[in-house]
């Protein structure tokens, strides 16, 4: 009896639907530096170096992590993609970066063009938000490999900054001042965490409508990563920033010391926001310690800002005109690169 690759789990014609419709997608995306198109072996991509005396190139990979988990149940795979996306821009720009192109993997037991199509939708709204290319990515169908209705999402960004304009936090000192910039639910990270709360220990589904956060389970852990692109972008070049910290798995406990300059600690002042409904209801029912939801969750903090003190009041009022709720979040102190909080 003859045996073919569809019997063995890999249906080369659905393959084919999904490649049809993402390069429709990413032609959506292309900037004027792309060269290439979307089947190619490689994505060809020429970047603009006007006003880039020293250009550097800055390249991130990640995933979406258990998030997905929450896509698989709900049936909802439109979001998971533009997460991926703004949580690689946010981290370059944390470098100065501005991202020129971005690739994706996706992977799956049995491939489904609709979901396959959703993703990269969602993928390719982030990419025309962010000014960046959706220049090519793989979709690879491995029956066996993963549960039924189930995949895996990554993502590779690359970006260009000059080199003198490279944020690596070495100016911070002691005097020096940290503002906040909300998130917009977890975003990306805690989400083992989470799940286990939502479903384990209050036995909730997916649906459950959750009062004290006045939306269901499914829509308050679906809530999008946010791209602080938009919003830093005009301030890169005022040489006003010392710094930036995307807060993401390890939250503020282990993401503010990655750019803080030896002698120095960070002292975050808990008393200046009111964390979001979200977190207080997931540390409540889980009875998560305080210190483990710093480190599990961003807390409702995405992005913070370091700079001097004298450049706090012209930064915050910047980034209130560009529509962002920042804040003075605390101060740099001498110290063993860590984080000090200062409770009420």
């Amino acid at each position: 009896m003859a045996t073919d690759y569809k019997q063995s789990g890999v249906d080369i014609d659905a393959g084919n639907e999904a490649v049809r419709r993402i390069r429709e997608l990413a032609r959506g995306t292309f900037t004027p530096g792309v060269l290439s198109e979307i089947g190619s072996f490689g994505g060809l991509f020429r970047p603009d170096l006007a006003g880039c005396r020293e250009p550097v190139l800055v390249a991130s990979a990640d995933g979406v992590g258990t998030k997905l988990k929450i896509a698989f149940l709900t049936g909802r795979h439109d979001t998971v993609g533009a997460d991926l996306v703004n949580h690689c821009v946010n981290d370059i720009l944390v470098q100065g970066a501005q991202p020129l192109f971005f690739l994706d993997y996706l992977a799956t037991g049995r491939l489904s063009p609709d979901v396959a199509a959703a993703v990269v939708a969602g993928m390719a709204r982030a990419c025309r938000e962010n000014g960046c290319a959706l220049l090519g990515g793989e979709t690879a169908e491995m029956p066996g490999f993963y549960a039924e209705g189930e995949y895996d999402l990554a993502g590779f960004i690359v970006g260009l900054v000059d080199r003198t304009r490279i944020l690596d936090g070495s100016t911070i000192v002691p005097g020096d001042v940290l503002l906040a910039l909300p998130s917009a639910g977890l975003h990306t990270n805690g989400y083992s965490l989470a799940r286990r709360i939502c479903f384990d220990v209050a036995g909730l589904s997916v649906d459950s409508i959750v009062p004290a956060i006045g939306r269901s389970v499914g829509d308050a852990l679906l809530l999008p990563h946010r791209s602080y692109l938009s919003a830093i972008r005009p301030l890169l070049g005022t040489g006003r920033i010392k710094g930036l910290a995307h807060i993401t798995g390890g939250g503020m406990t282990e993401n503010l010391p990655r750019i803080l300059p030896t002698g120095t600690r960070a002292l975050v002042d808990r008393r200046t926001w009111r964390v979001p409904a979200l977190f207080d209801w997931l540390q409540r029912t889980g009875g998560v310690p305080a210190d483990e939801m710093f480190r599990a969750f961003n807390m409702g903090v995405g992005l913070i800002v370091a700079c001097g003190a004298d450049d706090e009041a012209g930064l915050i009022s910047m980034l209130r005109e560009a529509g962002e709720q920042a804040w003075h979040l605390g101060t740099i102190e001498p110290g063993d690169r860590d984080v000090r909080y200062l409770d009420a």
